[in-house]
C-alpha cells in the first residue's frame, strides 16, 4: 500500500514537472477512486468488529487505513 502511495506521487511529480495535466488527472483519479473506497469499506468493519477509536478514524481520514 506504502509502495504504491510512493509510486503514484513520483509519477504525478513526473507528470506535473512536464505539464502533462491528462495523464495527471488520470493517474489522480485512479489512485484515489479505489482508496477512498477501500477506506469506506474498512470503517464499516472495523466499526463492526470493535467499538469506535477516534485513532482508527483518523486513521482513516487521512487514507492510512490498511496500514492498522
Amino acid at each position: 500500500f506504502c509502495g504504491e502511495g510512493a509510486a503514484a506521487t513520483v509519477l504525478c511529480l513526473s507528470y506535473s514537472h512536464s505539464d502533462d495535466r491528462f495523464w495527471l488527472a488520470l493517474t489522480v483519479f485512479f489512485v484515489l477512486c479505489p482508496s477512498v473506497l477501500v477506506q469506506l469499506t474498512l470503517t464499516f468493519v472495523h466499526r463492526d468488529l470493535s467499538r469506535d477509536r477516534p485513532l482508527v478514524l483518523l486513521m482513516h481520514l487521512l487514507q492510512l487505513g490498511p496500514i492498522i
